[in-house]
């Protein structure tokens, strides 16, 4: 009965602003994969030159299968990129591929926010896979005290998901304002093709936003839920 309660309304405004951020994102790579940057330049290749001009030829590039499955893994020190950007010389592949590189980029210069992130992430990942199951186990048992515990449990495991994603928020837009420095200092893409980089990574980095949104309002539906108990 959780999804039919009124306290929905708290989640409808943040559920349409991430269907927004989606199509969004999908619309920006959608338009720029067909464009061809002026280079000739796949993903793959741009995110070599950058690495290797900011000191990072250890990082080992690789494949991996999926649409938009791109990232950085900072444990392995591997950039792993979809094969469209692997393999294309669109601008929306460099621009991806640039991205990943400055998340490379932070975690050689120690970016302060991306090793709290880093660090906090195993522990995120197991409290946020318990706390809807606590929260749903809670409601379900009412208001006797083992229902409240678990309930409240569930609710402090939410909240350090909610922060994860806020950290998650400064980590993913210093990494697309480094794409862009790099990819005009490095020369990978023209003035002229600057544009669309910037707007297939701002609809990128709003899919973040729109992610942190939804749990916000998740968690204000939890305490109103919560409150009326």
């Amino acid at each position: 009965m959780y999804w039919l309660d009124s306290s929905i309304i708290y989640l409808i405004p943040a559920m349409l602003f991430a269907m927004y951020a989606q199509a969004k994102v999908s619309s920006a790579y959608s338009q720029y994969a067909k464009v061809r940057n002026r280079k000739g330049i796949t993903g793959a290749q741009a995110a070599r030159i950058l690495l290797d001009q900011n000191g990072l030829s250890d990082v080992q590039i690789e494949m991996v299968q999926g649409r938009l499955s791109d990232h950085y893994d900072p444990r392995k020190r591997v950039m792993r990129l979809s094969p469209a950007v692997y393999n294309e010389a669109s601008i929306a592949s460099v621009s991806i591929a640039a991205h990943e590189t400055g998340h490379a980029i932070q975690h050689g210069h120690g970016y302060v926010p991306l090793s709290i992130r880093n660090t906090i992430a195993p522990a995120v990942s197991l409290v946020s896979n318990l706390a809807w199951p606590l929260l749903l186990i809670g409601l379900f048992m009412g208001n006797s005290p083992q229902g409240s515990l678990l309930f409240n449990l569930g609710i402090i495991f939410f909240c350090g998901a909610v922060v994860f994603q806020a950290i998650t928020l400064p980590v993913e837009f210093n990494a697309s304002h480094r794409a862009i420095v790099q990819m005009q200092e490095k020369n990978i893409v023209y003035p002229e093709e600057t544009g669309g980089a910037k707007k297939v990574l701002s609809a990128a980095a709003l899919t973040y936003v729109a992610a942190l949104a939804v749990s916000v309002a998740n968690l204000l539906r939890i305490l109103a839920i919560r409150g009326r108990d």
